[in-house]
């Protein structure tokens, strides 16, 4: 499929090549050492910065590279058309924004342009031990205490957990339920009371450094609150959810591209019974119907991107795209590992570790099931 977006032009062309010129030199030779190791060195951050990445679509006046939501798409795209999940770029630029759209003046100017640069790597801290998808159920509590917030309780599942040194953290500033929600952005260096639990040991992503993060009386300077007010972080939360499902939508489909084409070129070489695989009727209606989807996909997922860059991606459609997409993720990756058979399940390949990848794809950022829920109440 060549067909382009009505968005699509030359600059775009040309950011997508340097990107994956980028990727294909920096990343993919080291990407096995970084699994091994669980953690993607900051070393590498800070050359994806000189590369204009981290702040592919952060204001120039911050150090950012002055781009748009179709800049980070491209980026998205690239990563998932490479098979690149170790890079948790997608939660660094979700808490640039956060900064971005709530910081104040005095704020952006000191975190953003370290962001850009990768002398700050950020995280989103929301998941709790006892709390996933209720929000309004956080128990980390912030009390004021003079100019300070008292910071105290425990972050999950926190990508970028080991790397981050800038973390927006959802804290409860008041009582229980929506309206008692805050964010704070927390400077993790030389901050007493915070330590991060070991590298949590998942089924995929091996390379996607992800910790429990512990806050035992930090203190965090009030000045640091994102917003004019306490209460306003569910909102807040709300509000930028749509960013955040729309690049993990549009990654799904990067790699949902990945996976076929290399299916098609494994089946094509690889020969059964005297003809290559692909030559069998179920081999070439199974690519038939992936490849299908994955034209469906692309065209929703890049509406949905031209709908978001004109202000008009609802919460509604940003859950149709994220439960959609990664679904069929995991359903095209099943499927084409099942055209390598025996050697689809070896990690060697390419197909195998895209399999165990692909599986959080339908958890995190909210779940298919709160997805689903979401898209019922507004139909």
């Amino acid at each position: 499929m060549t067909r382009k977006p009505d968005w699509w032009n030359e600059e775009l062309a040309l950011l997508q090549e340097s990107v994956i010129r980028f990727l294909t030199a920096e990343y993919l030779p080291h990407q096995e050492e970084w699994e091994k190791a669980g953690i993607v060195p900051r070393v590498f951050w800070e050359k994806a910065a000189q590369a204009g990445i981290l702040g592919s679509s952060l204001p120039e006046e911050y150090g950012g590279s002055g781009g748009t939501i179709f800049h980070d798409t491209v980026i998205f795209d690239a990563l998932g058309r490479l098979g690149i999940t170790g890079f948790g770029l997608h939660v660094h630029l979700i808490a640039a924004h956060y900064v971005l759209a709530y910081g104040s003046s005095e704020q952006k100017a000191r975190w953003l342009p370290k962001l850009a640069t990768g002398e700050f790597i950020g995280a989103i801290a929301m998941t709790e031990p006892g709390t996933g998808s209720d929000l309004k159920a956080i128990r980390t509590r912030a009390v004021p205490d003079g100019g300070d917030y008292v910071v105290s309780g425990s972050k999950i599942f926190i990508s970028n957990g080991i790397n981050a040194n800038f973390i927006v953290t959802v804290v409860r500033t008041g009582d229980d339920g929506a309206r008692g929600v805050s964010l704070l952005g927390v400077e993790t260096e030389g901050l007493a009371g915070f330590r991060r639990g070991r590298n949590l040991d998942k089924v995929g992503q091996k390379a996607q450094d992800t910790a429990e993060l512990f806050y035992e009386d930090c203190r965090v300077p009030r000045h640091d609150l994102l917003g004019p007010q306490e209460g306003a972080g569910f909102a807040q939360l709300m509000a930028q959810l749509p960013y955040e499902r729309l690049m993990l939508a549009i990654g799904a489909i990067g790699t949902i591209d990945y996976a076929i084409e290399l299916t098609k070129a494994y089946t094509a070489e690889r020969e059964a019974f005297g003809r290559p695989v692909r030559a069998f009727q179920n081999t070439a209606f199974r690519l038939a119907e992936c490849a299908t989807e994955a034209a469906i996909g692309r065209v929703f997922v890049e509406d949905c991107v031209a709908r978001f860059a004109d202000g008009g991606l609802d919460v509604t459609t940003a859950a149709m795209a994220k439960w959609w997409t990664t679904e069929k993720q995991c359903a095209i990756v099943d499927t084409c590992l099942q055209l390598f058979g025996g050697y689809g399940y070896m990690l060697e390949y390419p197909i195998a570790r895209l399999y165990a990848d692909s599986r959080v794809q339908r958890i995190y950022g909210g779940t298919t099931e709160i997805m689903k829920e979401l898209i019922s109440r507004n139909i």
